[in-house]
Order: structure tokens, then C-alpha cells, then sequence
């Protein structure tokens, strides 16, 4: 999981990892999360199907995830035209709630009714998906093949208009419905599974699961920097109720960070950078989302968040990503305590970071193999993150291709 905003590369890492896992399970989040993967001179955007797809034959979408039909659809089309038989290799959860089209019209809503303070939503229905989850109202992955399901999403259709003050109304233009309920019948080419069942199966067999989460822990619903956050718990903890698992079950936790910090949307970043730093740290970076495109707040490594993430996930063993990016750097920061605060306080946005400086590596990490090789001054930055957080870096990621990666 990811341990800071999101956006730490995920998608990377389970890619790496899957040859060493008998399955790849996706357990929260929606369509807004995008997963890179750069590998053979490609490059791949998932948004809703695990990120093991290209190396593993069982990857789940587990019962914590919202599923947009259309753009469900529109990804699994594009990996299909590129070769891969993804219904051979992908079970969908029947307990996963689907995204209607008025769940979109409820987000904008929402979002327009915040005003100045907005959260910066994709605006793709994902929260109001998941508070329909909450209300026991939503529509789930099952329900379509009942009988009866049309009547069901006539009903909670209706229900969103009313909300709307638009009872009786059309949802846009008639091919909007139309689309959706023909994303819903290629949906139903998949094979839909008890997903507790599946998991829990596998690992009674002593199989390997590895979870993959989507965004990050400083935007779980609970612990993240509310209400600048997700639907969903993006903790280690949505793992278990996202894939129907008990916490015993649970063996290693993977947490993943850059070696700087970025932030999507509105919300506090105590570390973010305003100057030519951050530009070059974006730049450099390709600090932009790959659903939404949108540019990244970028700042120096928050070392009082990423503890506090490590703590909240029971963190085993932690993945560092981005390093390269500052390779040019004379000077590199990372925030070690906030003044007058002991661990992240309620209020994020009143934290003053307190920076220790170290001096830059200047040096290609991508021209590096092993850890051993890496420049002085880039091990003297992972090793200090090791000592003040007691959790060993085990994979350092020195570029984005899938080759880009160094285990120790």
C-alpha cells in the first residue's frame, strides 16, 4: 500500500512482485486510481484491474471496490487489443459495487456545493458510489445477474434524481444509459466469484496473495488528512474487509514512498514546495496523474507522515521509488518533526516542517544494478529513513521500467 498521498507507484511494484505471488488481489478504491507500468518499451494505465494482469493468471477485483462499468470496459478492451486474454486471467468479486451514471451527477453536486472548500474529486462517482455502499443502498456486481436488476437500478437511479431535485428527469442523453447497461452485459463476460471464498481458499492451500491498494494512507476516510480524502480505507486494514481475510492472516506488509512527496487535489501538504524546486521535481517527475492529468503538488519527504503510515499499516518492509528524479539535486530536505508536535497532529494544515539537509548524490542512479554500487550520498539517505523509522528499505526503484528496480 501506498504510505503517503497516492501516487507512489504501486502499480510498478506489484508488477515486480507478481512472479513471486500465486495471485493478485485489488481491495478498495475506484476507476480514479491510475497504475503505471513501463515495461518492453511500453506503457500501461490501469485504473480498475490489478496490477499483476500482465505477469500473473489469477488477479482479483476484490468486494471493497467501486467498478465503474463503462470505463471498466474501455480498459479491459484496450489490454485485450493488446494481446492479453484478460478473462482468463481476472475474477471479479460479486459483492463489488457498480458506479451509475447519476453517481456522477451526484458527485459534481456535491463538489459545486462545497464551494471554496472543494476536496478536488476526479468526478468520476466514486464517493457517492460509496455512500450508497454505506446507506445500504448500492447497486453490486451480483445484483446483475438477477432477474430483477433492471428494477433495482431503476429504483436507486430515481432515488439519485430526487436528491438531485430532478425526480422523473433523464440522466443525460439516452445513450448514456444505453452505454452503461451494454458496459454491464460485457461486465457479465467475466467470471464472478465469492471473493472470501476464492482468497481465503487460496490461502488454505498455502498459496501467496499479494493486496494491492490504490491511493495512499494519508487519504483513508479515517486516518488521512480529512475531508481532503478518499471513500475508502486505504489502510492495511481495508485489506481484510476489501478481500473478506482476518488480520491473522496477513504475513508481510509492503509500504511504498517516494523519496520526495506529491499531492493531488486540495488538502494539507505541510512539506510542499512553491519555487523552482518543486517544478523540477514535476518536471523531471512526470509529477502529472495518469487518469486525470492533473499536476501534482510536489515537496520534500515528510518523515512525521510516513512514520505515522508505517505505524498505522504495521509496515514490515518499506519500497522506495523516485530517487532518480533527484539526481541533479546539490541539496536534498526531509521534514523530521513539526514544530511544537510530537506525531501528525488533528489540524495538518497549522504543521511547520523542521528539515535536516543532506547533500545531493549527483549521480545516475539508473546506470546502478546493485545497491552496493549506488553513490554514497543516496545510501546515507536511505539508510538514515531506515534508522528513524526501524523499518529496513528492501526494493529501491531507480527509474520506471519494470528492469528499474534493485532488491536487496
Amino acid at each position: 500500500m501506498g504510505l503517503q498521498w497516492g501516487d507512489e507507484g504501486k502499480g510498478k511494484v506489484v508488477d515486480v512482485l507478481t512472479p513471486r505471488y500465486d495471485a493478485v488481489a485489488r481491495f478498495q478504491g475506484g476507476p480514479n486510481a491510475g497504475h503505471t507500468l513501463e515495461f518492453d518499451g511500453g506503457k500501461y494505465i490501469l485504473r480498475s484491474i490489478p496490477s499483476g494482469v500482465f505477469q500473473g493468471h489469477c488477479n482479483v477485483i476484490g468486494n471493497g471496490v467501486v467498478i465503474d462499468p463503462v470505463l471498466f470496459r474501455a480498459e479491459a478492451e484496450e489490454l485485450e487489443r493488446g494481446g492479453l486474454d484478460l478473462k482468463k486471467r481476472l475474477q471479479i468479486s460479486r459483492k463489488a459495487h457498480l458506479i451509475m451514471p447519476t453517481h456522477r451527477l451526484l458527485d459534481a453536486a456535491q463538489e459545486a456545493a462545497k464551494g471554496d472548500s472543494k476536496v478536488g474529486t476526479t468526478g468520476k462517482g466514486i464517493g457517492p458510489a460509496y455512500t450508497d455502499k454505506t446507506a445500504r443502498a448500492g447497486l453490486r456486481v451480483g445484483d446483475t445477474e438477477r432477474a430483477d436488476f433492471r428494477a433495482s437500478y431503476e429504483k436507486a437511479r430515481q432515488r439519485h434524481l430526487a436528491m438531485l431535485g430532478r425526480p422523473g428527469a433523464q440522466v443525460g442523453p439516452v445513450e448514456v444509459e444505453k452505454e452503461w447497461f451494454e458496459a454491464v452485459e460485457y461486465l457479465k463476460q467475466y467470471t464472478f466469484i465469492d471473493s472470501e471464498y476464492a482468497i481465503n481458499g487460496l490461502l488454505d492451500a498455502e498459496k501467496s496473495v499479494l493486496a494491492e491498494g490504490a491511493q495512499g494512507t494519508l487519504l483513508d476516510v479515517d486516518f488521512g488528512s480529512y475531508p481532503f480524502v478518499t471513500s475508502s480505507n486505504t489502510v492495511c486494514a481495508g485489506a481484510c474487509t476489501g478481500l473478506g481475510v482476518a488480520p491473522r492472516r496477513i504475513g508481510e506488509v509492503f509500504g511504498i514512498f517516494k523519496a520526495y512527496c506529491t499531492r493531488v487535489g486540495a488538502g494539507p501538504f505541510p512539506t510542499e514546495l512553491f519555487d523552482e524546486t518543486a517544478q523540477k521535481m514535476r518536471e523531471i517527475g512526470r509529477e502529472f496523474g495518469s487518469v486525470t492529468g492533473r499536476e501534482r503538488r510536489c515537496g520534500w519527504l515528510d518523515l512525521v507522515a510516513l512514520k505515522y503510515a508505517i505505524m498505522l499499516n504495521g509496515v514490515t518492509q518499506l519500497i522506495m521509488m523516485k530517487g532518480d528524479v533527484m539526481n541533479d539535486f546539490e541539496t536534498v530536505k526531509i521534514c523530521t518533526s513539526y514544530e511544537g508536535s510530537d506525531g501528525v497532529p488533528y489540524d495538518l494544515g497549522a504543521s511547520k516542517p523542521i528539515y535536516k539537509e543532506f547533500e545531493g548524490w549527483r549521480a545516475d542512479l539508473r546506470a546502478h544494478a546493485t545497491y552496493e554500487s549506488l553513490p554514497v550520498q543516496f545510501k546515507k539517505y536511505v539508510e538514515f529513513i531506515e534508522h528513524e523509522t526501524g523499518v529496513p528499505i528492501r526494493i529501491i526503484s531507480t527509474g520506471p521500467d519494470r528492469a528499474q528496480t534493485i532488491i536487496r
